[in-house]
């Protein structure tokens, strides 16, 4: 299976922590990988390298379908495909979702002008056929702020894939949602598969990550801990690991590491 992305012994120094360490991790073509560790384990470090926040100390190498990819930063990573879902649910709250979806990339006409009936009308397109929103209450002229979480959620889900994103970081997109929220916004996430494309769900929370990843990849103070596929485990199996990693900080020591 072809890799969409690949981090080759990446390791990041700031001063005297070193946040990775010498860290393996890719992500296949139309795959959603369960990104799991503790905080502090390195997560977040690892999602500004691979959307060019962060460079990776000397010696770490990124390779985006194959090719090595040098100085990475954030508009060369979005030119890439690369998006992010952020857990604070970064929407205009006070905008319609319309303006929410084409924020930053509105679409015009030849002359120059703002195309807004062509960016509602394409916004009620995704409402049908992606967002799920049938009800006459909710239009392209609705108020995001009106959203449930799992719907803003959506909403931003919707606008990466829109844009022709080719993978997709959600970074704790469940966080502080409710059980009903939280499933829609699973299916949400389960949609970037069914679209072809990719996903890395980061997240401490096994129970969000399990129903919707293939493979899970624990990371543990800068290191990979251990990865699997998922359809090889129970839900139990991967608890009971997910436990020796918390006390060895390893699965190796067990021969678990695939």
């Amino acid at each position: 299976m072809a890799d969409v992305i690949q981090l080759r012994n990446v390791s990041k120094t700031f001063g005297e922590v070193r946040a990775l360490h010498d860290v393996n991790f890719e992500v296949h073509s139309n795959e959603i990988v369960g990104l799991l560790g503790d905080n502090g384990a390195g997560k977040s470090t690892l999602t500004k390298i691979i959307t060019g926040y962060h460079q990776p100390d000397p010696g770490g190498e990124l390779h985006w379908k194959g090719e090595r990819i040098d100085h990475l930063s954030v508009q060369k990573a979005r030119d890439l495909g690369i998006e992010v879902v952020y857990q604070e649910r970064a929407l205009a709250d006070k905008q319609s979702l319309w303006r929410n979806i084409f924020l930053g990339r509105e679409m015009s006409n030849k002359w120059g002008v703002l195309d807004i009936a062509g960016m509602k009308s394409e916004t009620r397109k995704l409402m049908q056929t992606v967002m799920g929103f049938t009800s006459s209450a909710i239009t392209a002229d609705s108020m995001v702020r009106t959203f449930s979480g799992g719907e803003r959620q959506g909403v931003a889900i919707t606008r990466a894939l829109y844009f022709e994103a080719e993978l997709v970081l959600l970074d704790e997109p469940t966080m502080g949602l409710s059980l009903t929220e939280t499933k829609k916004c699973l299916d949400f996430v389960n949609e970037i598969k069914n679209t072809g494309k990719s996903a890395i769900f980061i997240d401490h929370n096994i129970f969000h990550v399990y129903p919707v990843a293939d493979r899970i990849v624990v990371l543990d103070r800068g290191t990979i801990a251990g990865q699997f596929m998922k359809n090889e485990l129970t839900l139990q199996e991967l608890i009971d690991r997910l436990y020796l990693v918390a006390q060895t900080g390893s699965l190796a020591e067990k021969g678990e590491v695939r």
